[in-house]
């Protein structure tokens, strides 16, 4: 049977695929962008593709809390906390209001609008049977230098989610991450961009110019720039599926090297 699923932050990348993808698979989407203007667009294209009666596009600002008491009133058997952004550079110098709003962003704000709807759930009595999943990261197992903030929200998040799936499990409920390496969709690279804004050679130790460098390299290689569709067709069967892994790496090679890098975290000295 065809699944209801209400998805956060799909105006692009991953989820955009995925919402278009589960639609023709037979679920009806709510696929919601947090600008007004993207909106629009957004059914423009849906209706186009055929797929009015399958995707139904709405606002949902998660730092609104009016957007939020109005999703709480949908109908959904899935909430998928895909929206996000990201803060890059040192972690030693970047300016404590941008990791705030990074764990705002990804972490709170999503926990409010989980909190709310598996009360929801349980107070309806419907909650057997529902879903929540989590957008993590390769980096919500690992920290590379220079993605630190970003990636300890995607930390908290497994934490968050390893949590969930432990209270919520007598009520019925189900709880996933979903894990993708460094997928080619422009948003880690405009996360890269970030530092840039607020580096300041007179007043900071680290040299923009290698930093630049630094993330120019890596999105140079393949391992910076895979092809996203692997990742959007894994969404495409996990969100919706009433089984399966709780965390969900893409690709199998990042994988192996985050199981690598947590086998050997025992023996690392300082």
């Amino acid at each position: 049977m065809g699944k209801t699923i209400l998805i956060t932050g799909a105006a692009g990348g991953f989820a955009h695929g995925a919402a278009i993808g589960m639609a023709r698979n037979g679920h009806n989407i709510i696929a919601t962008v947090q600008v007004s203007s993207q909106v629009t667009p957004l059914r423009e294209e849906v209706e186009r593709l055929g797929l009015k009666d399958r995707i139904r596009v709405e606002r949902l600002d998660l730092t609104d809390p009016y957007d939020i008491d109005q999703a709480l009133t949908w109908d959904y058997d899935i909430l998928w906390n895909n929206a996000g952004m990201g803060e890059a550079g040192p972690v030693w110098e970047i300016p404590i209001d941008l990791v705030r709003e990074n764990f705002e962003v990804n972490v709170f704000l999503p926990l409010v609008l989980t909190q709310r709807t598996v009360r929801k759930w349980i107070d309806e009595g419907s909650a057997r049977g529902k879903k929540v999943v989590f957008t993590s990261s390769m980096g919500g197992l690992f920290t590379p230098a220079n993605w630190g903030t970003y990636v300890s929200t995607k930390h908290a998040l497994e934490s968050v989610a390893e949590a969930l799936q432990q209270e919520l499990a007598s009520y019925g409920i189900k709880i996933q991450t979903i894990n993708p390496g460094a997928y080619y969709t422009g948003y880690n690279e405009t996360m890269a961009d970030n530092p840039f804004r607020w580096l300041d050679e007179k007043k900071h130790l680290t040299n923009r110019e290698a930093l630049r460098k630094e993330f120019d390299d890596f999105f140079a290689t393949p391992e910076g720039r895979m092809d996203a569709q692997e990742m959007i067709d894994t969404m495409i069967e996990v969100v919706p599926a009433d089984t399966g892994k709780f965390r969900n790496v893409k690709p199998k090679a990042i994988e192996d090297m985050l199981k690598q890098h947590q086998a050997e975290a025992w023996e690392a000295t300082i």
